[in-house]
């Protein structure tokens, strides 16, 4: 799977879209907005900088909009710019930027593990994964997130910082609820299908995300370790889950993981019976769980 080309979110503004099934995302944007504050003045306390470049490794499309003065004309204090590529890549000019911020995008990795082949009746690192299996995931994540802090710190200015969120879990417990609970009603649809003969067991077992949640010791071990940043703030944040329709948990697996999978099974999958199915797997059994969603949140400094 190549993930650069095939992540994305569902775009537009339809029923599906990730537009219309971001209130997670938002408000765990909202709850982090005080440390995003903090930072920020930090930064022009410590700088005095007499422009400020800010890198936003996410999408936001009423950006534009949002810097219209009275008058409808775009403020031209402020100018934007749209950089394309992967945040495990380059993407701006050495010591160019002030700031750098990032919400639910660190848990995706470059690429699925390899020699995970054996992770059969999982999509994720999960309690009946096997140790390569986890091993795998831990490794591949560790990998990205060191490259990704290189890289970062190459483009940010001395003193420059960053706030970054990621989906992740409280303690070193990779099993817990908490962790990528977001997938479990597509790996017990994708299950229920193949015992229903619906889809071949061997396209199921070969499919797999890229995606990792990192505890907070993780996160403070691998910043230590690339070393080119100290932690101003390390801390988690708790949004509790249930069947209700406030985030519509299973519209908002749909914005994110469909592409994948239409990637991966074509039109082999029925892409609105299989959400269906994770809807009544959510209600009937994981809502009732009383499930939280855990955010891991990093405030950092660049030292060199």
């Amino acid at each position: 799977m190549e993930v650069a080309k095939i992540l994305h979110m569902n775009g537009g503004i339809g029923d599906t879209s990730y537009a219309k099934n971001s209130k997670l995302q938002q408000k765990v944007i909202l709850m982090t907005k005080p440390i995003l504050e903090e930072a920020i003045s930090a930064l022009y306390r410590s700088l005095s900088p007499e422009t400020i470049c800010i890198a936003e490794l996410e999408f936001h499309e009423d950006l534009r909009r949002q810097n219209m003065g009275d008058d409808g004309i775009f403020d031209p204090n402020c100018f934007v710019a749209g950089v394309a590529g992967s945040f495990y890549n380059r993407l701006f000019p050495s010591k160019s930027l002030h700031f750098v911020h990032s919400s639910y995008s660190l848990h995706w990795l470059s690429k699925v593990p390899v020699g995970i082949e054996n992770n059969k009746g999982n999509i994720h690192v999960a309690s009946t994964s096997p140790l390569d299996v986890i091993e795998a995931y831990c490794e591949q994540y560790e990998r990205d997130f060191v490259n990704f802090l290189k890289l970062r710190s190459i483009e940010l200015v001395k003193g420059g910082r960053m706030v970054l969120t990621v989906m992740g879990r409280k303690n070193e417990d990779r099993f817990s609820k908490a962790s990528c609970f977001l997938l479990e009603p597509m790996v017990r649809a994708l299950n229920g299908l193949i015992a229903e003969g619906s889809i071949e067991e061997e396209k199921v077992v070969a499919f797999n995300t890229p995606i990792y949640c990192p505890s907070p010791a993780e996160v403070k071990f691998i910043i230590e370790k690339e070393g080119s940043f100290t932690i101003d703030v390390l801390n988690t944040s708790e949004i509790h889950m249930d069947s209700s329709d406030e985030y519509n948990v299973t519209q908002c697996m749909r914005a994110f993981i469909e592409p994948l999978l239409v990637s991966h099974f074509g039109d082999e999958l029925n892409m609105d019976q299989v959400f269906h199915k994770c809807r009544e797997i959510f209600v009937s059994g994981i809502a009732k769980e009383k499930t939280t969603c855990t955010n891991v949140v990093v405030s950092l400094t660049k030292t060199n």
